[in-house]
């Protein structure tokens, strides 16, 4: 399936340069579950839904990459 070209406007307070996702090597779970793939691009952290690549990406620097690895760990975003 090919990449989306699709252009989005960021926020004002974007401060993230613009990623060309278009090469990324995409890793999912070590262990298969979820949908869920990251790539590391330029030191960045880009996250995607891998049943809908060509839906946006999440872009987070290390550190907040960190701070969300930190909080799922500790169930922070847990639902039930």
């Amino acid at each position: 399936m090919a990449e989306s070209t699709i252009q989005q406007q960021p926020l004002a307070s974007w401060d993230k340069p613009e990623l060309d996702l278009s090469n990324a090597e995409w890793q999912s779970s070590s262990r298969g579950r979820g949908d869920v793939q990251i790539a590391f691009v330029e030191g960045f952290v880009a996250m995607r839904n891998s049943g809908r690549p060509e839906n946006p990406s999440l872009i987070f620097t290390p550190a907040e990459w960190g701070a969300f690895v930190s909080g799922a760990r500790e169930g922070e975003f847990d639902l039930t």
